[in-house]
């Protein structure tokens, strides 16, 4: 970059410093970024780099709407913008679908008449299909919500549209719809991106912007000489790239078989979850055993998270529930670990130290506060966590708060982890080292369903993949995506599949 200049057209900042509370150092040291209109750009970096603070200071939100201290030389934002953020339900300003996109509409002095058109376009274009357009957004799955927020967003018809991981929490459908509603957007329409599922966007963007750990920019340029010439910062950092799976050759020949003539560890039968009293999952036959690991797919809005939370009790239920053979009880669920799709559901504690220190606390017998300290350490460098351990749990990126909900949750007594999409948002190298210590987990015994929407997670780390479709438990004949068989009714004498993994 040409730090030494200011900028002369389009938009941008320059020598840009910003500092959040608390922080030692600063995230930025005299940045300098500029754009013009009609580019499409991908910011591209480790987690916790800085590009969705990079993103916010762009569109004007920091420091306008967003308290951070930050001085700039220069900086020059659009007049028209949107964004896009991680977390959709950070964005809502109506509880209803339509009242959401009306509520734009509104602002743009869309005649009323021409709203109900207008509203259905938008939710079409991103492939929200509801029968009632004023169904309330709470009781839309976290997929479903980021279809909305993005849906909102091309309503207002921005200059600049700012997409910080739009995708994350959407299937391989909503993604795909998602990116082809963008190519359909107007030639001179301006693009600033953060996304890590890049493979199927890279033909959206003509530039990418690489970020170092630190925040600084190691390269800006066109999108193939970057990533053909950066390959071993690419590998370095921990970030997604084009074949990186294919690079990961990961050898299971180790991992030992599943016995299925095991008693099962959990068993569902008639399962039914409900919600506002009516039944939002029907799982008619199931078993997990010991040891197992569990992929569960499906479309947005499917049931998967409700799975989940019914099997933890989160939500009432009817039917059969055995956990080791008996009626499950509270203090079994002691033994099942949980980790929210939205982390910020469970944070307790005031410091990311005293959150993972909390779950400790409950993991071992007695210990000492030199255990506890130790063992807390341990956990946050495993993530790349330990240098934000004063920070309170909101101060950190989506990224980093996902890491903390899966390192504060988990702990040895559990003998069954239930974990929602915990890898959306995270970089290659914290991705693979969650995976990796879960197949840890595995390996000594404890039993793993993980709702996601990733066919290689799928194909290279579980058993079994469980299909949710419709609010209804499908079954599969194998571990990974292929080999799908729909049940007939769900009516099976067992759920029997293939126990190795690949």
């Amino acid at each position: 970059m040409c730090d030494h200049l200011t900028i002369n057209k389009g938009y941008g900042v320059h020598k840009l410093r910003l500092k959040f509370p608390g922080d030692e150092s600063l995230l930025f040291r005299d940045c300098h970024f500029q754009y013009e209109k009609g580019e499409k750009i991908l910011f591209l970096g480790p987690s916790g780099c800085g590009k969705s603070t990079l993103l916010q200071v762009l569109a004007g939100l920091i420091p306008h709407a967003v308290d951070v201290p930050m001085k700039a030389e220069q900086v020059v934002v659009p007049e028209s913008t949107a964004m896009v953020f991680q977390d959709p339900d950070s964005q809502f300003c109506m509880t209803h679908v339509d009242e959401e996109i009306a509520f734009v509409l509104e602002n743009l002095q869309i005649p009323r008449e021409e709203m109900p058109a207008q509203i259905k376009k938008f939710l079409s274009a991103v492939g929200l299909h509801l029968e009632d357009v004023q169904t309330s957004i709470h009781k839309l799955s976290g997929g479903m919500k980021q279809r909305l927020a993005i849906a909102s967003a091309m309503a207002l018809q921005p200059e600049v549209l700012f997409l910080d991981e739009p995708t994350a929490l959407l299937d391989s459908e909503g993604t795909n719809q998602v990116w082809e509603t963008i190519r359909q957007l107007p030639e001179d329409q301006t693009l600033l991106i953060v996304e890590h599922k890049i493979e199927q966007m890279l033909d959206v963007v003509d530039r990418i912007v690489l970020f170092r750990p630190d925040g600084t920019i190691l390269a800006d340029g066109k999108k193939e000489e970057v990533l053909a010439n950066y390959q071993e910062q690419l590998r370095e950092y921990g970030i997604w790239y084009p074949g990186i799976w294919e690079d990961r050759l990961i050898d299971c020949s180790e991992v030992p078989i599943t016995n299925q003539a095991d008693s099962p560890l959990l068993a569902l039968r008639d399962f039914q979850v409900l919600h506002s009293g009516n039944v939002k999952l029907h799982v008619s036959h199931a078993d997990l055993y010991k040891g197992e690991w569990i992929a569960v797919m499906g479309k947005n809005g499917a049931g998967k998270s409700t799975m989940l939370q019914g099997i933890r009790q989160l939500l009432k239920t009817k039917g059969t529930l055995l956990y080791q053979g008996s009626p499950i009880k509270r203090g079994d669920l002691q033994e099942i670990g949980f980790v929210f799709q939205n982390p910020e559901l469970q944070f307790v504690a005031s410091t990311v130290k005293d959150e993972v220190a909390y779950s400790v606390r409950q993991a071992l017998k007695n210990p000492s506060e030199e255990e506890i300290d130790q063992v807390v350490r341990e956990r946050l460098e495993r993530f790349a966590l330990w240098e934000h351990h004063h920070k309170h749990p909101y101060q950190l990126s989506v990224g980093q708060k996902r890491r903390l909900s899966v390192c504060a949750t988990i702990h040895e007594r559990h003998q069954i982890l239930l974990l929602d999409e915990p890898t959306f948002g995270l970089d290659a190298q914290n991705t693979f080292s969650l995976l990796d210590w879960l197949e840890q987990f595995s390996q000594s015994g404890t039993t793993i369903v993980m709702v996601t929407h990733s066919e290689e997670i799928a194909d290279h780390y579980a058993d079994r993949v469980w299909w949710i479709e419709e609010g209804r438990l499908q079954k599969v004949s194998s571990n990974g995506v292929d080999g799908k068989e729909l049940a007939d009714g769900g009516n099976r004498e067992r759920d029997v599949a293939s126990s190795s993994k690949s």
